[in-house]
């Protein structure tokens, strides 16, 4: 197999792999996505996607979908690390699921409360040592698509 192949099937095997987990952990295991859970799964689609169009085409045609599907692998890494420093309350969320609620009357606590999530992108709702899904996907979908490129660029 050659290194382009290999990279071509890994392209397609680890976004797919990562967004099993994903599926499998808010329909089987209950955990349900926030805003950017949802952010971070957009790139892996759209990687799968690429990399299965890398397998219908020509290889020059190809390797350019190999190209864009690791980047988008590194996209949705990007987003977890984005996600996961909101989590570790490292810096504010872009979303509305992460606003804290303020002061005011009790009419408006009440508008902000109802307006608030059921699931919050500033908590983690499942972690392991220490690190978060969100975290998790940052970890493996930068160091798989390092790993592709080192792989593909293989001497």
């Amino acid at each position: 197999m050659t290194r382009f192949a290999q990279a071509r099937l890994a392209t397609l095997l680890l976004p797919a792999a990562l967004m099993a987990g994903a599926l499998g952990s808010q329909y089987i295991g209950g955990l349900f996505p926030c805003e950017m859970c949802h952010w971070q799964r957009w790139p892996h689609y759209a990687a799968i996607v690429l990399a299965l169009g890398a397998f219908a085409s020509p290889e020059k045609i190809g390797r350019i979908a190999v190209a864009l599907a690791i980047v988008a692998i590194l996209v949705s890494g990007g987003i977890g690390v984005f996600h996961a420093g909101v989590e570790y309350q490292w810096w504010p969320g872009l979303t509305r699921c992460s606003a804290p609620i303020h002061g005011g009357s009790s009419a408006d606590l009440l508008a902000q409360i109802m307006a608030t999530p059921m699931i919050q992108c500033d908590v983690p709702q499942w972690s392991l040592f220490g690190i978060s899904l969100a975290g998790f996907n940052a970890l493996i979908s930068i160091i798989g698509a390092l790993g592709i490129v080192a792989l593909w660029n293989r001497k």
